[in-house]
């Protein structure tokens, strides 16, 4: 059975669940009618189908390649890319005025999750070009814009961003690499920088590279840090790819998955680049990409855990083993429990995932649309949990994907390990999900816990109008409703504590335990669309019941603190 792009559950998320009227009820989105969201969907639906998925098996086992200093991409990719490109896919967001559609991250973000379904490895080119378009859609001065916007939104040429440094990977601060002045207003970039995604190809006129760099009077850390648009090729006067830039493609990584994306480690020796934004402002510059791009990489995961979920319901409806044990059953492995409990796992934690990540989006949506500064809020507290939460079930999901699958699971020409392989990285790059877990008890909470608050508050108002229904929904909501307020205590626990290390010790736990409550307002929501009767409303009752409970786990262990942890000395850990 081929991948099926999830389109009907984008649209029931959006008409039932994170409310998508809001956004194109706001001047800036009003062209996001119900008939253009769902002529989008679909279209896009038909790509990943027809052109990306296609290409899932070939790019894993057909890695991209360095030969004599050009990179070769896997087969088919270049023809993919131009489909991709061709059809409006790299610009789903970007400004119209540029050539970009102007639709709403919303609407980007269900393309994306399609997209890494579909073939995570080639989807992830054309999200590197989207948040290097936005960050110079912010930033980058009238020139720069009129240089090289056209030619990203258009597809012609690609984006990337480079960070990490063999010393400095989530400590940027640490950055080595120079830039420095030269009279005619541009600068030399000169260092090396590593795990930069399709750091290179051989489809695109140009590459080209956002890079943070230090000059020579920068502060120390990240308050001296700059950001530079330093091409492969130098656009000439009228803006087309001319001379070749100093910097290459040093090595390529030989990775765990993701074979089809070219991760490349990056030489700059006195490459010409061009200034981002102002001088030493380089990390507010680039967090306009990475903020948007944690919110896309936990889209990943969620795509991922689609395409898992797909294969593993196909080969549990067609593999026999096994008496059944169920009257009338399908004669497959589908029959027993346990199959079932595995199945019905990944499909309620794909649906919490992806209504948390869409519920970000939206608040992102409406932060751009209106500048409120409540929604502004609730995007940046919900974005460490959609991109933690959504990577997270993305390997938890292909985990399981590999278990519904048995021995063949672990057998390659399945396919089913390949989504747990390239999936794994999520949880690492854009910010490992510790440091999310970290920003959300940390920064996220330095107002008083009032965006926490608010949500919460929200949820509970919603929570008592289902229960006050009565029938099965009172019986829904009565433990989302206690979850909640186990949240609110744990929250208020972690806003007591003096030591903001006590909060560390325990904000993976705290931050899952976020999602759990989440995700079963979520399933509640959806079961209140449906009346309380119907697939959806038995999918958020499996949740509820068995799911959600998780949440008392993990809270507990948010309010653990870091004594015990400390308890344990060096030697214990190597005893």
């Amino acid at each position: 059975m081929p991948f099926r792009a999830p389109v009907s559950e984008f649209q029931f998320l959006f008409d039932h669940v994170v409310g998508l009227d809001k956004v194109a009820a706001t001047e800036r989105f009003a062209e996001a009618t119900p008939d253009m969201v769902t002529a989008v969907l679909n279209e896009a639906g038909r790509m990943c189908e027809e052109v990306m998925a296609p290409l899932q098996r070939v790019g894993d086992e057909n890695p991209a390649k360095l030969e004599n200093g050009v990179v070769r991409t896997s087969p088919g990719f270049g023809d993919a890319y131009g489909k991709i490109a061709e059809g409006g896919w790299v610009s789903v967001c970007a400004h119209p005025e540029n050539g970009g559609m102007g639709l709403p991250l919303a609407i980007a973000n269900a393309v994306n999750d399609m997209m890494s379904g579909a073939c995570l490895s080639l989807q992830l080119n054309p999200l590197m070009t989207q948040g290097q378009i936005e960050a110079l859609e912010n930033h980058a001065s009238e020139a720069l814009r009129d240089i090289y916007l056209p030619k990203l939104i258009s597809g012609e040429w690609c984006g990337t961003m480079n960070l990490t440094e063999p010393q400095a990977g989530s400590d940027v601060g640490a950055l080595r690499t120079r830039a420095e002045r030269n009279d005619d207003g541009s600068y030399s970039i000169t260092g090396q920088k590593i795990y930069i995604s399709w750091g290179d190809n051989d489809f695109s006129e140009n590459v080209c590279h956002l890079v943070l760099a230090r000059l020579p009077d920068a502060a120390p850390g990240t308050k001296g840090i700059s950001l530079f648009m330093v091409p492969k090729l130098i656009p000439d006067a009228d803006g087309n790819p001319g001379e070749r830039n100093s910097l290459r493609v040093q090595s390529l990584e030989h990775k765990v998955g993701l074979h089809g994306s070219p991760t490349a480690v990056m030489e700059y020796e006195g490459a010409k680049g061009w200034l981002v934004g102002e001088e030493n402002d380089g990390m507010k510059c680039m967090f306009t990409m990475m903020n948007n791009a944690r919110l896309g990489v936990g889209t990943q995961g969620i795509g991922v855990a689609e395409g898992a979920y797909q294969k593993a319901l196909e080969f549990a409806q067609e593999r026999k083993q096994g008496r059944s044990p169920i009257e009338n059953g399908a004669g497959t492995i589908i029959d027993h429990a346990d199959v079932r409990r595995m199945l019905a796992e990944m499909k309620a934690e794909i649906f919490a995932a992806r209504a948390i990540a869409s519920a970000c989006a939206v608040s992102l949506d409406m932060k751009t649309a209106t500048g409120d500064k409540g929604h502004a809020a609730r995007a940046a507290l919900l974005t460490p949990i959609a991109k933690a939460f959504g990577t997270e079930t993305g390997i938890r999901v292909a985990n399981l994907g590999v278990q519904v699958h048995g021995g063949m699971g672990f057998i390659e020409e399945t396919g089913a390990a390949q989504y747990l392989r390239d999936v794994r990285v999520t949880a690492i790059y854009e910010g490992t999900n510790g440091i999310q877990a970290m920003d959300l008890v940390g920064r996220k909470l330095m107002d008083g816990g009032e965006a926490a608050f608010a949500l919460m508050d929200e949820l509970t108002a919603a929570t008592e109008a289902a229960r006050d229904e009565g029938g099965g929904l009172a019986e829904l909501a009565a433990p989302v409703w206690d979850s909640i307020e186990t949240l609110r205590e744990a929250t208020e626990w972690l806003l007591a504590r003096e030591d903001l290390n006590d909060r560390f010790a325990g904000a993976v736990p705290y931050l899952m335990g976020f999602a759990r409550v989440l995700g079963g307002f979520a399933h509640l929501r959806a079961a209140t669309a449906e009346g309380g009767t119907g697939p959806r409303s038995r999918l958020a009752r499996f949740y509820i019941t068995r799911m959600l409970p998780e949440h008392v786990g993990h809270l507990a262990h948010a309010r653990g603190g870091a004594e015990e942890l400390y308890a344990l000395s060096t030697e214990d850990f190597a005893a």
